[in-house]
């Protein structure tokens, strides 16, 4: 079994006694969490979404073989690092400094007890589609035409036109101004704006996918750590 150091103080100084407080307790929620699993993993993610990644919370939670509810944990990428420990003075368990100097960017600690075959097939699998959101690159040329419009009412006329779409109402129909057929949101490449992305949306046409991947692996049986 790898040494711990359970009964380290923990200094949070800096901080008022509320923030403090709760800071403290995500620290020994985590360490908790650790004592009770086999496993923490460090993964990555990108286009965040809440309702997307409520999933991969739901699907964590199923109880293991042992009944063990697995945990995640995110958002606060410092108070990850003092929970695990940044030195070989301070960690909380052996070779947790490693993983806590991976703690940086868009990041998530997983503390479980899942076969390490299931956890690594489950991310290497979970990809989501999505909207994009402003500011995101276009990643296909995207072209609307005629037909497509005829889907909508008449009535989000003005609320096309706001998204810089030019269209006109003809024979009970919207229709492209100008005798037009087709129109084109983007190009491959383009800086999507928020009128682009409302389109896109209207459309139904998803452009990003909420990908997340295992970034590295810390075993409590005998202290190991390695990097995917």
């Amino acid at each position: 079994m790898p040494r711990s150091k359970r009964s380290q103080l923990v200094a949070l100084t800096q901080t008022s006694k509320k923030t403090r407080e709760h800071k403290a307790g995500i620290i020994q929620d985590v360490r908790n969490n650790i004592d009770n699993h086999d496993c923490v993993y460090l993964f990555s993610f990108e286009n965040m979404r809440s309702n997307k990644f409520k999933k991969i919370r739901m699907d964590f939670r199923v109880p293991d073989m042992e009944g063990k509810r697995s945990r995640i944990f995110l958002g606060k990428n410092k108070v990850m690092q003092i929970a695990l420990g940044r030195t070989a003075e301070d960690e909380y368990s052996e070779n947790l400094r490693h993983v806590s100097k991976l703690i940086t960017g868009s990041v998530g600690l997983l503390i479980t007890s899942k076969p390490r075959e299931e956890v690594e097939q489950y991310f290497a699998s979970f990809q989501e589609d999505d909207y994009a959101r402003a500011g995101t690159y276009a990643t296909r040329q995207v072209v609307v035409d005629n037909e497509m419009l005829y889907n909508f009412p008449t009535s989000m006329a003005e609320q096309f036109r706001k998204m810089c779409l030019p269209v006109d109402v003809s024979n009970g129909k919207l229709v492209l101004v100008g005798g037009k057929e087709r129109h084109t949101i983007c190009e491959q490449g383009d800086e999507l704006s928020a009128e682009d992305c409302k389109l896109l949306t209207q459309f139904g046409i998803k452009l990003t996918q909420f990908t997340v991947k295992l970034v590295c692996r810390w075993s409590s049986t005998d202290g190991s750590f390695e990097e995917y």
